[in-house]
């Protein structure tokens, strides 16, 4: 699902690095030999076009250098559970991920379940495939209420993690003996509605990203063209 979206941005940024680093300073750069006043929007262009030119290499560095500073300190237990809590939180990445997690949780715990293996040991094992380590931390400790009597549903309940229809199913299943069954439609339903989370938020994300490179190159172009018509304003005059 995130092929297409990281292509996208790799291709604007590509497109917007080239207009500044080699279009730009061609262009704008015959008005400053010709010492004609430059409009603010195209002198802020300048600035930004000389300072890519002269320490792109070096903000590329300290990037790639920030990524992977990020990426050690997220692999200490305790930060990563802290990033993994505050992912949840976000607006569109929370849903998406609580979506994935708790549809594979079901899926698991379904499959597990018709193979006859308890409810206990089929709870560790779904937790144990989940990505989320916060998510992975509520279902233990979902595990532990199970184990000292409590319902299934009551217990996930208590996580707040899944959808109140996949408790409404599981709640369904205790009372009729067809918690397997109705495992496998609640997987199936969750799976339904990752999928259409994830339509949405790509199809929201694609707009966004081409009016934000609308405006970015829209603006490049005004820098460059209003020094031109101030030009041809002199000229006619």
């Amino acid at each position: 699902a995130m092929v297409y979206p990281c292509i996208m941005l790799f291709f604007a940024f590509a497109i917007v690095l080239l207009l500044l680093t080699q279009v730009v300073p061609k262009i704008v750069g015959q008005f400053q030999h010709m010492g004609q006043d430059l409009p603010t929007i195209t002198q802020a262009l300048i600035t930004v076009s000389d300072f890519l030119q002269a320490y792109g290499i070096f903000v590329f560095i300290a990037l790639v250098l920030i990524i992977v500073i990020i990426n050690r300190v997220l692999q200490q237990p305790t930060m990563k559970m802290r990033y993994h809590k505050s992912i949840l939180t976000m607006p569109m990445l929370g849903k998406i991920s609580k979506g994935l997690n708790t549809a594979r949780f079901a899926r698991t715990l379904s499959i597990l379940s018709s193979s006859a293996v308890p409810l206990l040991e089929s709870m560790r094992i779904a937790g144990d495939v989940l990505e989320n380590l916060h998510i992975k931390e509520a279902i233990k400790e979902a595990a532990g209420h199970v184990k000292e009597g409590s319902s299934l549903r009551a217990s996930l309940e208590q996580t707040k993690m899944f959808p109140p229809m996949m408790m409404h199913m599981i709640a369904s299943g205790e009372r009729s003996g067809e918690l397997q069954q109705m495992l496998g439609r609640a997987a199936d339903n969750q799976d339904r509605q990752f999928e259409s989370l994830v339509s949405v938020s790509l199809k929201v994300f694609e707009p966004i990203l081409i009016v934000t490179m609308a405006v970015v190159v829209l603006l490049i172009v005004i820098a460059i063209l209003q020094p031109i018509m101030a030009l041809n304003s002199m000229v006619n005059i």
